[in-house]
């Protein structure tokens, strides 16, 4: 068996159908007990009245039917089912509650033999003990009891099949066990649509998991209700979404990096089919040519590689250390800014400023700022240091080059996204400003580009300092 609903539904039926089982078994012991209790019960009570009756009676040598008016008048009085039988068995006289008794079929009777040798036959269910009653003379002295207070209380209706009328008519079995095959059935039938509705959002949910592990990684389930099926469905549609945009970045970065290499790839093969027949001012071109191909695309797979573990790290896939390092803005600035020929400038007062991060990551972003300065701003590049607002520490390259439009502002941080016309004017694969903003969201940092009073743009990169600017 393989569908879940239905292991679902079959356990819940099976349980119920073993409290019913159980229920009624108990149910039916307990009856069982109770019934015994209150036939010994009424036994004792029968005994206790045929001796009182005996003792009120006249003796076995008086005349029949002396002793049969004498039982009548008992009976009438007590409101008694009672006979008397002579020594050899035959009945001498019965009461009218008796008589009447006796049309019902097999109706509960004692017999209790008296000391002379006749017995009184005593028929159950006939009388049953009424409130406020009480014993007169005739059964024990003291006064005498008239019908306004009668000991006996004259049942009406039928007899009760368990032998007292008190203790009301006995449960019919069959009646207890049709209850409890409707009720099995009322519970088994109103558990099928809901155990079924469970199931069933549980089997969308496998389709559409099918559905996203077949390649259609737009598709999402339904994650309606408040439960724990909608939840999960939830979770799968975050995770879905993660993953598709996981696969849709790295196949962006595929394809853009598989352009990228084409053109440093053909004009190296067109250079080394030129190699043989140049001469020698060609063939130095030809080699300086080929140097600048591989020296591209060496930037391109080393930029490419770093943007795929930066990418990593962003998801979790590649965390950054616990414990990450202090870095000094200042030497960092300073090396980078005296590498590329730009013109550094601290702050007034600034010794150091400390930063938490990698340091090869963060030397990584400041030279792509530089080096993206000098090639689309001119030679004309300032780098600042400063505090900023909140405790940040700030890196500012300045540039006097034609600026970027205020709708690009944001684009220009996309991977392989660049400018009209700068590609081919100044070169560059589109991944600097890319692996910038990663670097700056990996260390809890931001970058920006604002425009230069004057012309020209303006790079922040902004960092939570870890400790305050000193003197």
């Amino acid at each position: 068996m393989k569908s879940l609903y239905l292991r679902i539904y079959l356990t819940l039926v099976v349980i119920l159908l073993a409290f019913a089982f159980g229920s009624a078994w108990l149910f039916q012991r307990h009856i069982e007990q109770e019934r015994g209790n209150f036939e010994a019960s009424a036994n004792d009570r029968l005994t206790a009245m045929a001796e009182l009756i005996h003792g009120a009676i006249p003796a076995a040598s008086a005349p029949r039917e002396e002793q049969a008016e004498a039982l009548q008048e008992w009976g009438q009085r007590l409101h008694v089912a009672i006979a008397l039988l002579d020594r050899q068995g035959e009945r001498v006289a019965a009461s009218e509650e008796f008589l009447d008794r006796e049309v019902f079929p097999g109706p509960p009777t004692i017999r209790v033999p008296l000391e002379d040798g006749r017995s009184l036959l005593l028929m159950r269910g006939g009388f049953r003990f009424g409130p406020g009653a009480r014993m007169g003379p005739g059964l024990g002295g003291g006064g005498g009891m008239g019908p306004e207070r009668p000991f006996f209380k004259r049942n009406e209706g039928p007899p009760a099949p368990w032998g007292l009328p008190f203790l009301g008519p006995r449960p019919n079995g069959q009646v207890l066990l049709v209850l409890l095959v409707l009720l099995f059935f009322g519970v088994a039938v109103g558990a099928y649509p809901v155990v079924r509705r469970l199931t069933r959002r549980l089997e969308g949910l496998k389709s559409g998991v099918e559905q996203f592990g077949a390649g259609q990684l737009a598709h999402r389930v339904d994650e309606s209700g408040k439960d724990e099926v909608a939840a999960l469905a939830s979770s799968f549609n975050r995770a879905a979404t993660q993953i598709e945009s996981l696969l849709r970045a790295q196949q962006s970065l595929l394809a853009n990096a598989s352009h990228e290499l084409r053109s440093p790839l053909a004009r190296l093969k067109m250079a080394f089919a030129m190699l043989d027949n140049a001469g020698p001012e060609q063939r130095a071109r030809l080699q300086t040519e080929i140097h600048t191909n591989i020296t591209e695309l060496d930037a391109l797979v080393e930029e490419v590689l770093l943007a795929s573990r930066l990418d990593a790290a962003a998801r979790g896939a590649e965390p950054m250390a616990q414990t990450p390092l202090q870095v000094d803005l200042m030497g960092l600035a300073a090396e980078e800014a005296a590498r590329t020929g730009a013109e550094f400038q601290p702050a007034p007062g600034l010794s150091e400023l400390l930063v938490h991060g990698d340091e090869r990551l963060l030397r990584r972003a400041l030279r792509n700022l530089l080096e993206n300065g000098k090639r689309y701003g001119g030679q004309e590049v300032l780098l600042e240091l400063a505090r900023g607002d909140a405790g940040s520490a700030e890196l500012r390259v300045n540039d006097r080059g034609p600026g970027v439009p205020e709708a690009m502002r944001e684009r220009i941080f996309e991977a392989f996204f660049r400018l009209p016309g700068h590609a081919e004017q100044a070169g560059g694969v589109g991944l600097g400003l890319s692996l910038v903003r990663q670097i700056a969201q990996r260390h809890h940092g931001q970058v920006r580009c604002e425009a230069r009073p004057g012309g020209g743009s303006v790079f922040v990169f902004s960092l939570p300092a870890a400790t305050s600017a000193s003197n």
